[in-house]
C-alpha cells in the first residue's frame, strides 16, 4: 500500500448535511478518508421517490449522493429535495449549462460538469462564477465516451499522442489529458481551483492507466470510477481490479462503483472495498467463511447467508466473524477471529476469542453464533472485552482419538473427511 496522493482538497456539503472534505495534504491539509459516492436511479422531478432514494443510500452510507438534473423540472425539484435530505447532493450535469445554474440556486453543494457536452467557454465561465459565489466545487468528468471528438482539433493531443505512442492506450489517454487540460485552464483563468477530475471508461486497464497518468499531470482530488461497468455480477469484478489497484498505489480520493443495478450495492461494495484496503474504518461486522470443498459437513452456505443478514442488522461493532465447515482450516481461522463457529458431524464448535463456548447440533448453531456476538458487541461496548484480542490458543480436535493416528491417516488418505467427527462436549 503507498500512502495517498497529495491533492487540494475540495469541500462538500455544509453545516446542515455534514461537510465531507475529498482529498487533501497539500495547502496544510490532511488527507481527509476516501469518500463513497454513489447516484439514485429514479427521476430527481419526482420528488417523494428522489427523497426515499437517497435516505436509503445514505442510511447504507454513502458520504455524498449525486442525482441527474436533465430537464429543468428536475432543478426545479431540488429546493425540495435538499429541505429533507441530511446528506450532501451533488447535481450531474450534462447537456444544458443552465441546469447547473438552476441547481446552484437551489441549493446544490457540488457540481458535475461533462467537457465533451458543455464546451462553450462562455457558458463554462457563468457556471465557474456561480458556483464560485456560492463557494461550491466543481468536478470534471471526462468520460471515454463523450470526449471523443471525430475531427484533429488539438496539437496538444497529438503532442501526448506521440508521447504516449508505445503506450497500449495512447491515443485516448492524450485525448483525455487534452480535454482536461483545455477545459481547466478556462478554470484556471476565472482562478477558480475547487476542482475534482474524472477519467472512466468502460475497461478497466484504462482506467488504471489513465488515473496514473492523470496523477502524474494534475494536484486536484480524483473521482475514481469504471463506467457502464455492466450488471453487478461481472461489474463488480471490473471495478474492484481498476479501483483497488488505483487505491492501493494511493491514488484516488473518492469513489463509485457503479452497476446497473440498485445503487444500495454500490455503496455496500465500495465500503467493503475500502475497509478491505484499511482505508477506511470498518463498521459493523467482518465475516469471513471457508469456500466449497468435499469437507463440509454442515449446510454451510444457508449458514452463512443468515448470519450475514442477522449480522447486518444487529452488530455494529467492527467483529471479526468466522463460519467455517470442518476442522481442517476452521480452528486457524476460530483463532484469528472474535467470534467463530467451525463445524464437523452436523455440530458445531463456537469460540469468542479463542476460547469454546459451546459445542451444539447444527440446527442451533444460527441462534447461538448470533448470541454470542451479541453477547461480544455487548462485552465491547461495557470496556470488558477488546477488539482482535486473542486469549488462547487453539489445539485442533483429533478426529480419531487422543493419539493422534487420525491425522496421521488423514495425510496418508486412508480416511475420508467424511468420516471424521468431533466429540460432543
Amino acid at each position: 500500500m503507498q500512502p495517498p496522493r497529495p491533492t487540494k482538497p475540495i469541500f462538500v456539503g455544509n453545516q446542515r448535511t455534514g461537510i465531507v472534505q475529498v482529498g487533501g495534504g497539500l495547502d496544510g491539509t490532511q488527507p481527509a478518508p476516501v469518500s463513497v459516492q454513489t447516484m439514485t436511479a429514479g427521476y430527481t422531478h419526482d420528488v417523494d421517490k428522489c427523497v426515499a432514494e437517497i435516505h436509503k443510500l445514505h442510511a447504507a452510507g454513502a458520504d455524498i449522493v449525486r442525482v441527474a438534473v436533465p430537464e429543468k423540472k428536475d432543478t426545479d425539484a431540488l429546493k425540495e429535495i435538499l429541505a429533507q435530505t441530511s446528506v450532501p447532493i451533488v447535481a450531474d450535469v450534462h447537456f444544458h449549462f443552465r441546469r447547473a445554474l438552476e441547481a446552484v440556486e437551489a441549493g446544490v453543494h457540488k457540481i458535475r460538469l461533462n467537457p465533451g457536452n458543455i464546451n462553450d467557454r462562455e457558458q463554462v465561465v457563468e457556471v465557474i462564477k456561480a458556483c464560485r459565489d456560492a463557494k461550491l466545487p466543481i468536478r470534471v468528468g471526462v468520460n471515454e465516451g463523450s470526449i471523443i471528438e471525430r475531427r484533429d482539433k488539438q496539437k496538444r493531443a497529438r503532442e501526448l499522442g506521440a508521447m504516449f505512442s508505445e503506450h497500449k492506450h495512447g491515443y485516448l489517454l492524450a485525448i483525455m489529458i487534452a480535454k482536461l487540460e483545455e477545459y481547466l485552464d478556462i478554470f484556471y483563468e476565472q482562478d477558480f481551483y475547487d476542482i475534482a477530475i474524472s477519467a472512466k471508461s468502460m475497461d478497466a486497464t484504462i482506467v488504471i492507466d489513465a488515473y496514473t497518468e492523470i496523477s502524474k499531470r494534475f494536484d486536484h482530488p480524483l473521482h475514481l470510477g469504471v463506467t457502464h461497468a455492466g450488471p453487478k455480477e461481472t461489474g463488480c469484478i471490473r471495478s474492484v481490479v481498476a479501483l483497488g489497484t488505483l487505491l492501493a498505489n494511493g491514488i484516488g480520493d473518492t469513489i463509485r462503483i457503479s452497476y446497473a443495478n440498485d445503487p444500495i450495492y454500490e455503496v455496500q461494495d465500495g465500503l467493503e472495498l475500502l475497509y478491505t484496503l484499511g482505508l477506511r474504518e470498518r463498521v459493523g461486522a467482518e465475516l469471513i467463511a471457508c469456500p466449497t470443498c468435499g469437507r463440509i459437513q454442515v449446510d454451510l452456505f444457508t449458514l452463512v447467508q443468515q448470519v450475514r443478514a442477522k449480522l447486518a442488522s444487529d452488530i455494529q461493532v467492527p467483529m471479526k466473524v468466522a463460519v467455517m465447515g470442518c476442522v481442517v482450516n476452521g480452528p486457524g481461522e476460530a483463532e484469528g477471529a472474535d467470534v467463530a463457529v467451525f463445524a464437523g458431524d452436523r455440530r458445531g464448535i463456537i469460540y469468542v476469542q479463542g476460547e469454546k463456548v459451546a459445542n451444539v447440533p447444527e440446527e442451533e448453531i444460527l441462534d447461538r453464533l448470533l448470541k454470542e456476538c451479541e453477547a461480544f458487541q455487548a462485552a465491547v461496548r461495557a470496556g470488558t472485552a477488546r477488539l482482535g484480542e486473542k486469549k488462547v490458543e487453539i489445539v485442533p480436535p483429533d478426529p480419531l482419538g487422543e493419539l493422534g493416528s487420525g491425522w496421521e491417516k488423514m495425510a496418508a488418505q486412508r480416511i475420508r473427511s467424511a468420516d471424521l467427527t468431533i466429540g460432543q462436549s
